[in-house]
């Protein structure tokens, strides 16, 4: 029977290298097998961990069972492997794109699950099942938060000489303790710690000590988590000046009143002696008052006029925009119209073309009767010419004269050649009926493929549409922007900038010169669903191939490689795709890759410029 154990390493840190593992050595029975109890995973919120299962002896596990779950949950399904293949139908939708088995490690009966971006919800105990075998392994999972106490100066308490130090610290999980020390690392005696938990099941904690002067007046706050034996702690320096007596109090209050006097008196003195000035000099200072009025003047125009050209660069950015956007929309509306033009011309061409088919087809079959016809009379003429000779044994009467007879003979041949005639006439008419029809067919088919390009056309107008006023509304919230620069302090450009620089998190990371692939990246820490999207690649303007996904789940910063059917490369889902038909994705000067969603919006573009040597 095959059995199953822990696969725990002991090498793994706190945040900086993901989870860490505590294994309890303690013993426990689990389906008839005596193993040890469940060992104790330890993850930092955010990060990706492992909770370890392996067969043991090592078995070949691809073909088998394998059910993951807690039993808090409903459905408690966390992960499911079945006969090859991942059952996701019952799965619990917390961990919808998180959990996942390594294909390659199950063939050593490594049947450990992989968490990515574990959650505080993560925390329990899981189980690890094989049915068939009636095999199981529960292993608990702790999931750990911290972050680092600031210390604030919460009052004076003079009647003791004493400082309030307050602490606090937030972003804990679960819940920790806050300890106060001095220089020599003793413990002090704090007010009860006032714990706050947050609507993302993080705690917050702070807690205040009163403390006198002491020999080296330095004070440590600590804030631990047994649990996950997680520790942060920050320290702090009063300087002596803060633990003051209230006789000493006092008498700085009074010097300061004193000195507080003399200042007073000395500037009373002062603006007496600048107003006798002022009385002496007052047509001197009436004229560097007007120059300093005029420099005033002068820099509030130049202030001006600085304001109204930043605002004229931002009107002229958006009209340029604008008639950008109306060429465009212009251009594509003319193709439009020369392509319905084209069609309409086609059609029209196409109508006179049947018409004149129709028109031989009459005359065909008046030169196939007239040829009928023809045949009739040759055969009563060479009747007439059989019977002929024995009209000489007949009455002189019956018999024929030579000329009528010579004369028969030649409207014989005339019709003879007639006949001839009219069948080279009828056999050219068929072969331009052929050519018609051939010239229909081409027609129609022509007919089909503007229609098909008008129908591209249309939407290529609708995205374009979409872009356009995609791009409006960016102007529109740049042009805000950059009047807000205008007036807003200096901060309130930076943020303002910084919104406007975000981008998309599904990028196209490479475009090979030689066209035989594209590679997408998913920067974001999520899994992105790819249904339905479509990648348009346009060389060189010519009209652009497109790439539709079936279905595709990109994982969090992993990549899908789309390859030619020519690259020799096979199809290895979900990161390589052969694009069935396609023998090159086309190479030129420039390479233009832009990206759609399942909606029709733009998502990313990328342009590759083809680098010529001198």
């Amino acid at each position: 029977m095959t059995d199953l154990k822990d696969g725990l390493s002991s090498k793994s840190l706190l945040r900086t290298t993901g989870a860490v593992v505590l294994v309890l050595l303690l013993t426990h029975v689990c389906g008839g097998q005596l193993q040890r109890t469940p060992p104790k995973v330890v993850v930092m919120l955010g990060d990706d961990t492992v909770l370890p299962c392996q067969l043991e002896p090592p078995t070949n596990a691809v073909q088998m069972t394998i059910e993951w779950g807690r039993n808090d949950l409903n459905p408690r399904f966390v992960y499911v492997w079945h006969d090859g293949r991942e059952l996701l139908t019952d799965q619990n939708e917390a961990y919808t794109g998180r959990a996942s088995l390594d294909i390659n490690k199950l063939k050593q009966g490594d049947i450990s699950l992989r968490l990515s971006t574990v959650k505080v919800s993560d925390n329990g105990t899981y189980r690890c099942y094989l049915p068939k075998q009636s095999q199981e392994y529960f292993i608990d999972l702790v999931v750990g938060a911290v972050s680092s106490p600031t210390i604030s100066l919460a009052g004076l308490d003079k009647s003791i000489s004493a400082v309030v130090l307050e602490c606090e610290s937030k972003g804990w999980y679960p819940e920790p303790e806050v300890l106060w020390l001095d220089g020599e690392g003793n413990l002090l005696s704090a007010g009860p710690t006032e714990t706050v938990r947050g609507p993302d099941d993080l705690y917050t904690v702070s807690s205040r000590v009163t403390v006198e002067k002491r020999h080296s007046n330095s004070f440590t706050c600590r804030v631990q988590q047994n649990k996950t034996n997680q520790t942060r702690e920050t320290h702090i320096h009063i300087p002596d000046d803060f633990f003051m007596s209230p006789y000493s109090s006092t008498h700085a209050i009074t010097i300061g009143l004193v000195v507080g006097i003399v200042l007073i008196l000395l500037v009373v003195f002062f603006l007496w002696k600048w107003r006798k000035t002022i009385i002496n000099e007052g047509e001197k200072n009436n004229s560097e008052g007007n120059k300093t009025e005029v420099q005033v003047v002068t820099e509030g125009e130049r202030e001006r006029e600085t304001l109204m050209t930043e605002t004229e660069q931002v009107e002229d950015l958006n009209e340029r925009k604008e008639e950008k956007k109306h060429l465009r929309k212009s251009e594509l509306q003319k193709k439009e119209e020369e392509a319905e033009i084209e069609v309409e011309r086609l059609k029209k061409e196409l109508e006179t073309k049947t018409t004149e088919f129709i028109e031989k087809q009459v005359w065909l079959q008046k030169l196939r009767e007239e040829n009928q016809r023809m045949k009739i009379l040759e055969e009563s003429q060479s009747e007439r010419s059989r019977d002929a000779p024995s009209h000489s044994s007949f009455p002189p009467w019956r018999i024929i004269s030579t000329q009528k007879l010579q004369e028969q003979q030649r409207r014989t041949q005339s019709l003879e050649q007639e006949l001839q005639t009219k069948k080279e006439e009828v056999e050219g008419k068929q072969k331009e009926i052929q050519q018609l029809q051939d010239q229909k067919q081409r027609q129609q088919t022509e007919l089909q493929r503007l229609n098909q390009e008008l129908e591209e056309k249309n939407k290529q107008l609708e995205r374009n549409q979409t872009a356009a006023e995609r791009e409006e509304e960016r102007l529109k919230s740049q042009t805000k922007q950059s009047a807000g620069r205008v007036s807003e302090p200096q901060s309130s450009q930076v943020k303002s900038s910084s919104s406007v620089s975000q981008s998309s998190t599904i990028i196209v990371d490479e475009i090979d010169p030689e066209g035989k692939y594209i590679r997408l990246r998913n920067l974001s820490s999520e899994d992105q669903p790819l249904g339905g999207w479509s990648i348009y690649v346009e060389v060189d303007n010519r009209k652009p191939i497109i790439y539709t996904f079936d279905y595709l789940r990109l994982r969090a910063k992993e990549t899908v490689t789309i390859w030619a059917s020519d690259s020799g490369v096979k199809d290895s889902y979900p990161t390589d795709l052969v694009w069935s038909g396609q023998k090159s994705l086309g190479h030129g000067n420039q390479t233009v890759v832009t990206v759609f969603s399942s909606s029709g919006q733009e998502v990313t573009m990328r342009t590759f410029t083809a680098k010529h040597g001198s």
